[in-house]
């Protein structure tokens, strides 16, 4: 493997690591009753069309046939990938959740 092909296939396992971070993060607003794009559009003011979160978003399922995914597993992907941004706003979701009582 040239180097050429090597730094297309970093691109490509990037690209691919993204998607799957993005469809986390709207499999888990699914999952909680909220709307990726107003969570994301809160974290990212200025951008207000993101192509990959419509796609990823179009491939979550309702909540029925989803496994649950913990908060602490969203908000790892999202440091792993440097979005502490949304990271604070679903932090934010999150302690809005009224407390239960063990």
């Amino acid at each position: 493997m040239n180097k050429k092909e090597m730094e297309e296939q970093v691109i490509q396992n990037y690209q691919r690591d993204e998607g799957m971070m993005i469809l986390i993060f709207a499999q888990w607003c699914v999952n909680n009753g909220l709307d990726p794009q107003e969570l994301y559009c809160r974290a990212y003011p200025t951008q207000h069309v993101n192509p990959l979160l419509k796609q990823m978003t179009e491939l979550t399922v309702p909540i029925e046939e989803s496994e649950e995914i913990p908060d602490a597993t969203l908000l790892g992907v999202l440091s792993i990938f440097g979005n502490d941004d949304l990271a604070f706003v679903v932090s934010e979701e999150i302690e809005k959740r009224p407390v239960q009582k063990p």
